[in-house]
């Protein structure tokens, strides 16, 4: 074939068309903004942007707003202003003093347990406490107290007794065995430091229960350690009781239950008090009696009686006038002492009388 030819041939190729780009091509793929605008008008896009805009917000605030109200909960207030005695962590000023309560205060601080032990240890409690009551109103202290606002201007509840209808007249035998110099000031001691505390006669408390009258059907009893109480004394006690309720006393008596040996107690006018559980046993020593755990036996060498008797671990600090002479002849700082002297010697020891056995009234 001569080049005439072909190149004759080759110019009568058909073309090939221009190839179309691909049907998912990004030149031919609109943007979903785009996409949106063919469906919406631009004032409703607008619309769109503004709540979107105005949601962010409210859960910004949302989330300041619950940051800042997990606070601390604290039941008092101290001298020094801080707050201590942490009730509760990550709570709201709101929830915090929704109970009224009188000294509970908070903190908006959220701080970790570190920084909550360094404040109540070294810095005497957390600062910035912001009181939940700051005056009197709508505080309710409870009976026998009020409000009154400190010299701190700060509400504080105080005891206020209402000494208008006292039973008794002039000084009064306490519960606690104690002589009060009225029934109203009996009453200011129950408020301050004794809540169990009750007048039990008229008159100074008694050592034996001579000239002692007591109100209504109560009868007067001399307890372990010569100290004459008003009692109320049930004298009826089922008839038929079961082996597990028997009681031996300290006085070697069997005693069917408990109601019986009260009983006995009433009539006789003097604690008699539990020996150990069960029938009394022949016990030689301490050896024979089997206590319950918690308590120790203590050989009485007087009656020749072993008794479980609880053994305290530690003993308040002794105050002046708590004293008392024991049996032993010692005189001890207070009558806890002189029971854990008896733990430590295995023995019994009871009170001869309150003060120092040297005390020439005895």
């Amino acid at each position: 074939m001569t080049d005439t030819e072909r190149q004759t041939r080759h110019a009568a190729r058909p073309t090939a068309p221009p190839r179309a780009p691909p049907p998912h091509s990004s030149s031919s793929q609109p943007s979903s903004s785009s996409s949106l605008s063919l469906f919406l008008s631009e004032p409703r896009m607008l619309q769109l942007r503004q709540g979107a805009l105005a949601l962010l917000m409210w859960l910004a605030h949302f989330v300041e707003e619950h940051r800042v109200q997990g606070g601390n909960c604290w039941l008092e207030q101290g001298k020094n202003g801080r707050c201590q005695v942490l009730y509760m962590s990550g709570m709201s000023r709101e929830e915090c003093c929704r109970s009224e309560r009188l000294g509970t205060a908070w903190t908006e601080e959220d701080v970790g347990s570190n920084t909550l032990f360094r404040w109540l240890l070294l810095n005497g409690g957390a600062p910035n406490c912001i009181p939940c009551k700051e005056t009197c109103d709508n505080v309710d202290c409870g009976p026998g107290k009020r409000c009154k606002m400190n010299k701190r201007n700060r509400p504080r509840c105080v005891c206020a007794p209402d000494c208008s209808s006292s039973t008794f007249k002039g000084p009064v035998c306490g519960s606690d065995g104690k002589t009060y110099r009225n029934e109203c000031a009996l009453l200011r001691a129950k408020c301050k430091r004794y809540p169990n505390l009750v007048a039990q006669y008229q008159g100074k408390c008694r050592k034996t229960c001579e000239d002692v009258r007591c109100p209504g059907s109560s009868t007067c009893v001399v307890d372990q350690i010569n100290n004459a109480y008003c009692v109320t004394c049930n004298r009826l006690c089922p008839e038929l009781t079961s082996p597990e309720q028997y009681l031996c006393g300290n006085d070697g008596v069997v005693y069917a239950s408990a109601c019986h040996l009260r009983r006995a107690t009433c009539i006789l006018g003097r604690s008699i008090g539990v020996a150990y559980e069960g029938k009394c046993i022949d016990a030689q020593s301490c050896n024979d009696i089997r206590c319950p755990e918690g308590k120790t036996c203590l050989w009485d060498a007087r009656t020749g009686r072993g008794r479980c008797s609880a053994c305290e671990e530690d003993c308040p600090e002794s105050r002046p006038g708590d004293s008392v002479c024991a049996s032993d002849n010692t005189t001890y700082p207070s009558e806890c002492t002189m029971r854990r002297a008896a733990c430590s010697l295995g023995r019994v020891l009871e009170v001869k009388h309150s003060g120092s056995c040297n005390c020439v009234d005895h």
